[in-house]
């Protein structure tokens, strides 16, 4: 059932990965509709437009996760989490860090795990909310040299189906929204266009607000996506192989991390983070 209070003016809002990319444009996009926003990111020293709140944020650390929402709780009960923040090492699996690819799954996953978990029991005890999760289209197709990434949006995408289906009837909704490329820093370094659909954060966020009024399940971004996924499962491999190859889609494959700039260099610390924390007696 809808829930005007979620879509309408004074909504309380929090994003997470707020300080840059799709986080940014959604906040600014929510705070630009009258919504009260609060962004959560490891680095908040540019926050977003005027208005909108900006607070430390390690979506893998649920203490701090905890601390974040609580933050924003300090202006309002919270109607709509975006869980966004996430990273996107790429290459060849054989050759990605251990704790690189661990490090994605524990941002890309946990993250909104972590999210959901602390978030949800307030919005059901309310009954109202929603929360939409920034998953992939690579959560529904496979591409070389993004393995572990791929692994994460799937579990992304069945994680957001799963939890929606436990939340029904009580007022509060979950959606995933799946992005092809988006000019970004994820996408930093690597060659964009060639058959490769690619957008702007402005058109996410603009499907994330949209989500809040029709609560969709999945919001494909561009739309007509929806129907490569079906196409592909009756076209025989050696078809989609053969298309793949036209369209340049190994170019993650021919990736080395820490050849990206700032996005490898950001993945680099996390990784190295949660490995000494892992080694920690």
């Amino acid at each position: 059932m809808r829930d005007p209070v979620v879509a309408r003016p004074g909504a309380v809002v929090a994003v997470t990965g707020g300080a840059r990319g799709i986080g940014r444009a959604t906040a600014e996009a929510f705070a630009r509709r009258g919504a009260r926003v609060c962004v959560g990111d490891l680095d908040v020293s540019a926050p977003p437009g005027d208005g909108i709140r900006a607070f430390p944020l390690d979506v893998t650390d649920r203490a701090s996760f905890a601390a974040f929402l609580d933050r924003v709780q300090e202006i309002g009960p919270l109607d709509i989490l975006v869980n966004n923040a996430g990273i996107m090492p790429l290459g060849p699996f054989l050759d990605e860090p251990d704790a690189v690819g661990a490090a994605t799954l524990d941002v890309n996953v946990h993250g909104l795990i972590n999210g959901m978990r602390l978030a949800l029991p307030g919005m059901i005890e309310r009954g109202r909310g929603h929360v939409v999760n920034v998953a992939s289209m690579a959560g529904k197709l496979p591409l070389p040299g993004m393995a572990v990434y791929n692994a994460s949006k799937y579990a992304a995408v069945g994680l957001s189906a799963a939890v929606r289906q436990e939340v029904a009837g009580t007022g509060v909704t979950v959606s995933a929204v799946l992005p092809t490329a988006v000019r970004t820093g994820l996408t930093e370094g690597v060659r964009l266009g060639r058959g490769l659909p690619t957008i702007d954060p402005e058109q996410v966020a603009a499907a994330i607000v949209r989500s809040c009024v029709s609560r969709r399940a999945e919001y494909p971004v561009p739309g007509w996506l929806r129907v490569v996924q079906p196409a592909l499962g009756v076209t025989p491999e050696p078809v989609v192989r053969a298309v793949q190859r036209l369209l340049d889609g190994d170019r993650a494959y021919r990736q080395t991390f820490g050849t990206r700039g700032d996005h490898d260099r950001r993945v680099a610390v996390q990784a190295r983070e949660r490995n000494r924390d892992a080694t920690r007696p």
